[in-house]
């Protein structure tokens, strides 16, 4: 099962749509989705600071800023 995991702030607009368009098609998808705030953090904030919300897969960055959905479908289906 796969592992989507979604870096955000707390009132992140970008942050909170993402995540809508995630949750879209999590009962198509088989995977799992965990939200890191990364508020009061320094090494989250430095390391993602300026570009969330942050999108990974299995660990690995898949998207900065905004959820291309056809994109995530595709290689959250893979």
């Amino acid at each position: 099962m796969k592992k989507v995991t979604v870096y955000s702030r707390t009132g992140c607009h970008l942050c909170e749509i993402a995540i809508d368009q995630i949750n879209s098609v999590k009962t198509d998808k088989n995977f799992i989705l965990e939200v890191k705030l990364i508020d009061n953090n320094s090494d989250l904030e430095k390391e993602y600071g300026e570009q969330v919300p942050v999108i990974l897969i299995d660990e690995k960055i898949h998207d900065y800023w905004r959820v291309d959905l056809k994109r995530f479908t595709k290689a959250i289906s893979s």
